[in-house]
Order: structure tokens, then C-alpha cells, then sequence
């Protein structure tokens, strides 16, 4: 995902045609993305959005600890930039295509709302919009609705917060989290693009911590189309360049 502001635009491409005429640029929205850690708060958690040329794959990796903060703990990565906005609104959705993962459980948030950093130095705090998945460790494309993203304010679920701003959003990030002390240690996660789409007529279901329902299965799995008939744009988030179609 590259900021509506500042991406060229450009006519529905795949990502095979983009990777092999813009070979030289693949990692450049890596830089559009940067950590942050609960070493904020004094952990010692830590993360990285990397990625090899020539491949088309960008990994989230980094170690999550437990001990420092007494059974809590964070790490993830963020977009950069203060002024930078994403008019979502004409979509049902992210598609999230995994490539390869590892049985964690990560977390998928969104923001319509900024501060200015307090004296400190540090963010204040705002309404953050996030959605937990589990991928299949062989990968699969995941797809976040909209309605699916649960407003939490520090750490806790708000059901009085006003909807989300699909007009207007400001920030996106992946996070590795302990969920209460359930997971912890090196974790890794593959894809190749998250990116806007409607929604194919389906059941899919997000998620879901509590075993004895329903679990999360992949998009392909519970859908009458297939995942290349998807509506999407900003196709090759890792590209960097890829502007509303």
C-alpha cells in the first residue's frame, strides 16, 4: 500500500507484469513502513518488514517477549507519515494474500485518526480498528470485511466509538501480540500483497479465539468465485507505486 497522495496512477495491471517491468523498484514500500515496538513501554520485543529482491515476497518477521513486561508484549510494523490518507470507501474490504506463516495469530489495524505527539516525544493515544487472523501455515488469501474490524481504545474494545472513516484512513500496521500470554517468541509471516477488494458473495467468517466455534477458513475455501476474479486495486503493495485503479 503506497499513500493515495503521492502514487502515480495507473490502469488495472497484474503483479507479474508490474514485477517484471519494475524489477529495479521492488522493495521500495518497505521504506513506507517502519517498527513499532513495545520497547516504547520498556519491552524488548522486536520487528521488521523485509524483503530479498528479485522476490515478489515481503516477510514480517521478529521475536515476541513475554518476560520483560510480565506476560504482555507487542511488535509491529506501521505505515509512515502523518499526512498521508486512503479513500477506501468504494471497497468491502483487505485481501491479505499469505504466502507462508507460522500457526501464530496476528492482528491487522487500522486508524482514521492522528494526534500530534505529546511533550513527551511520544504518540497519543486514538481509536485503533483491528482484525485478528490465523493463516494457514501454507499460506492463503485472508479477507478482512469492513464490519469485521472491532474499534479498541488502549488495548480495549470500545462499542461506543463512532464508525470507522473509510474516507479518510491514516494508518495501517501488522502486530504480533501475546494475547493475554498464549504466544510469544520468533514469528514470521509472508506475503505478497494486502490490498482493497469487494467482496465476493460468501459466508466467510473472521477468525475466531474460542474453539468451540466456527474457526477461520481461507477465502478460497468459502467462496463461489475465485480469488483472481477479486476486484482489487493497489496490486503489489511491495511495489510501492501502484495507485487506485
Amino acid at each position: 500500500l503506497q499513500p493515495q497522495e503521492s502514487a502515480p496512477r495507473q490502469g488495472p495491471q497484474t503483479l507479474q507484469w508490474l514485477y517484471e517491468h519494475h524489477r529495479s523498484q521492488l522493495c521500495l514500500a518497505v521504506a513506507y513502513w517502519t517498527n513499532s515496538d513495545d520497547s516504547v513501554r520498556g519491552g524488548s520485543s522486536y520487528s521488521e518488514l523485509a524483503c530479498n529482491p528479485p522476490s515478489p515476497i515481503a516477510v514480517f518477521r521478529g521475536n515476541l517477549d513475554i518476560e520483560t513486561l510480565g506476560g504482555a508484549g507487542f511488535a509491529s510494523q506501521r505505515t509512515t507519515g502523518e499526512n498521508r490518507t486512503w479513500d477506501v470507501s468504494d471497497y468491502d474490504g483487505l485481501l491479505l494474500d499469505v504466502t507462508q506463516a507460522d500457526g501464530k495469530q496476528y492482528t491487522l489495524t487500522l486508524k482514521d485518526e492522528l494526534l500530534p505527539k505529546s511533550p513527551n516525544g511520544r504518540e497519543q493515544s486514538t481509536i485503533s480498528w483491528e482484525y485478528d487472523f490465523k493463516p494457514k501455515c501454507g499460506g492463503e488469501k485472508v479477507f478482512a470485511r469492513w464490519d469485521d474490524f472491532k474499534a479498541t481504545y488502549r488495548g480495549r474494545e470500545k462499542a461506543d466509538a463512532k464508525p470507522l472513516d473509510l474516507k479518510s484512513v491514516k494508518r495501517i500496521s501488522l502486530m504480533m501480540r501475546s494475547f493475554f500470554g498464549t504466544q510469544e517468541g520468533d514469528f514470521s509471516l509472508s506475503l505478497i500483497s494486502i490490498s482493497v477488494a469487494k467482496a465476493p458473495n460468501s459466508t466467510y467468517e473472521p477468525y475466531r479465539d474460542d474453539p468451540t466455534k466456527q474457526s477461520d477458513r481461507s477465502l478460497n475455501e468459502k467462496t463461489e468465485m475465485a480469488p483472481n476474479k477479486l476486484k482489487q486495486s493497489w496490486l503489489g503493495w511491495l511495489l510501492g507505486f501502484c495507485g487506485v485503479a
